[in-house]
């Protein structure tokens, strides 16, 4: 389990691609601290499992589901990546309840400012948009945001410089991809919502009249 809080930007030291996975050897330093082979780290949102560790880095591997889902088969040599620990129990909640399950993807299709904020606008199918949610949380790259609005076809965040100091962000450019992962709780609540219905007839009860008359 992740917050959403990104610890240490690291670097692409080398990528080994097998015919349809690969191994990532991550440069890094923070994250090593009190870490061990086995343990899980999050890269750009992903929870990967650390398969070797050394002074200056790690390596993980990276399943073909994993590939496909995300943006990490994008990676290069030099990337920047955000990275975080899985939380201690005594660790504090920072961000939002991130899995490390990517959804998809989307694609950053502009990038503002106003004043000190940066904006970024990111389009995403509609089988993502459902799950995304005005002044709900989401996770890009693995950084626990607030959903500032929400379009059709797209979605926007508003962050300060800190953030996207202290992040990946600073690195992307309109056209770039994402990793999104949803807030989970949505996901659950659809599915008990939906439980047990037919393929064919199933459609989601989640409406604002349900909402409504369920107290939210």
């Amino acid at each position: 389990m992740f917050t959403g809080i990104v610890e240490e930007i690291g670097e692409i030291e080398q990528i080994k691609k097998g015919i349809q996975s690969a191994v990532l050897s991550i440069r890094c330093k923070k994250v090593l601290e009190g870490t061990k082979i086995g343990d899980s780290i999050a890269v750009n949102g992903v929870c990967l499992t650390v398969t070797t560790m050394n002074g200056n880095g790690y390596t993980a591997d990276v399943m073909a589901e994993t590939l496909r889902r995300s943006s990490l088969a994008d990676l290069q040599k030099g990337s920047r990546v955000n990275l975080e620990r899985a939380m201690p129990a005594v660790g504090r909640f920072g961000g939002h309840i991130v899995a490390g399950h990517i959804d998809g993807t989307g694609t950053i299709v502009e990038i503002s400012r106003d004043e000190t904020a940066v904006w970024y606008r990111i389009a995403a199918g509609e089988e993502l948009l459902r799950y995304i949610v005005e002044k709900g949380s989401i996770a890009i790259d693995g950084i626990s945001l607030t959903v500032a609005k929400v379009g059709k076809s797209d979605f926007s965040v508003s962050i300060i410089p800190h953030t996207q100091g202290e992040t990946n962000l600073t690195d992307r450019k309109v056209q770039d991809v994402v990793n999104l992962e949803c807030d989970i709780v949505g996901k659950y609540v659809e599915r008990l919502c939906n439980f047990g219905q037919k393929e064919e007839t199933k459609k989601s009860r989640m409406t604002k009249e349900f909402l409504l008359e369920h107290g939210f």
